[in-house]
C-alpha cells in the first residue's frame, strides 16, 4: 500500500474527530458538511496521486461520478484539477442553488453506470458515497475503469451497509432492516427518507467491493476512509470490517488490467 503513504500521514485521530464531528450537519447544513468533505476528498486525491504517480495532478483530468449539486467541483478547480462532474438526478445537481464559479468544472446529466465518455478518456475517476445508491454498483466500477487512461487512478469510496452510518438520516435504526428503517422513518418525520431502502440505498457490504476491486486485477488499495492509520487493519478483518470500516476506499490502477 506504499500509494497511500502520503495520505496515511494525514489520517490522524484529530482528522477522524473533526470529519465525523460534521456528520450532524449533512441534513441541516449540507453546504457545511460537504464542504469539509470536498477539502478532505481533494486532499486525499493530491496525496494518492502523487504515491501512486510520482508527480502532481494538476493539469489533469478529474472525472466525479455521482457529483450531485456540485460541493466538490471548487475544491477540486482549487488543486489544478481540470473537473467534470456527472449527476444523473436533475433535482439534485441544481439542489445547491446557483453553480460553482466559471472555471470551477463542467457538469453533465448521466448514469454512472453508462458514463457517456470514451473509453480512456480521464486521467482520475472518482466516486464518493455513490455505491450505496445504485443498484448495481460494480457496473459502475466497471465503468469507472472503462473511462480512465492507462497509468491513471480510480477511487471509488462508498458507505458499508452495516456500519454505524450505513442507514444515512435513518440512523441506527437499519439495523432492524432497511424497509423496516424506512417505515419507521417515515411515521415519525412525515415523509419517507431522502435515500430509501430498495430505491435509493442498497445494502453493499465491503466483501462485495474488496471482491470486485480484487477480481479487475486493478486494486492498489483499501482502507477505510475516516479512520486513523492505525486502524486501518480492520479493514483486512472479515466480519469486523463490515461493522467497523463504515465508508470503505477502494483505490484501483486500470493500467493492471490492460
Amino acid at each position: 500500500m506504499a500509494g497511500t503513504d502520503l495520505f496515511a500521514r494525514r489520517a490522524t485521530l484529530t482528522r477522524s474527530v473533526r470529519l465525523l464531528s460534521q456528520f450532524r450537519y449533512e441534513q441541516s447544513d449540507p453546504a457545511r458538511f460537504y464542504g469539509a468533505l470536498a477539502d478532505d476528498t481533494a486532499t486525499m486525491i493530491t496525496d494518492l496521486w502523487r504515491g501512486t504517480r510520482g508527480d502532481e495532478p494538476a493539469g489533469r483530468t478529474l472525472l466525479d461520478v455521482g457529483g450531485g449539486p456540485g460541493y466538490f467541483a471548487t475544491a477540486f478547480a482549487e488543486t489544478g484539477l481540470r473537473y467534470i462532474g456527472v449527476e444523473p438526478d436533475a433535482d439534485e445537481m441544481h439542489a445547491a442553488g446557483p453553480r460553482p464559479a466559471a472555471g470551477a468544472g463542467s457538469f453533465v446529466r448521466a448514469s454512472g453506470m453508462a458514463l457517456p465518455f470514451a473509453d480512456a478518456s480521464v486521467d482520475i475517476c472518482l466516486s464518493s458515497n455513490v455505491a450505496e445508491h445504485v443498484p448495481r454498483p460494480w457496473q459502475l466500477g466497471d465503468e469507472m475503469l472503462r473511462v480512465t487512461r492507462p497509468g491513471g487512478l480510480v477511487v471509488l469510496s462508498y458507505t458499508v451497509w452495516l456500519g454505524p452510518f450505513g442507514g444515512h438520516e435513518m440512523g441506527l435504526t437499519h439495523y432492524l432492516g432497511g424497509r423496516r428503517a424506512a417505515r419507521r422513518y417515515t411515521r415519525r418525520h412525515g415523509h419517507p427518507p431522502k435515500n430509501n431502502y430498495g430505491s435509493s440505498l442498497f445494502a453493499v457490504s465491503a466483501a462485495e467491493g474488496l471482491d470486485w476491486a480484487r477480481h479487475t486485477g486493478a486494486l492498489v488499495a483499501a482502507f477505510p476512509r475516516y479512520h486513523p492509520r492505525w486502524a486501518w487493519s480492520i479493514t483486512s478483518a472479515p466480519g469486523i470490517r463490515e461493522f467497523g470500516v463504515s465508508n470503505l476506499v477502494l483505490v484501483l490502477e486500470p493500467n493492471r488490467t490492460h
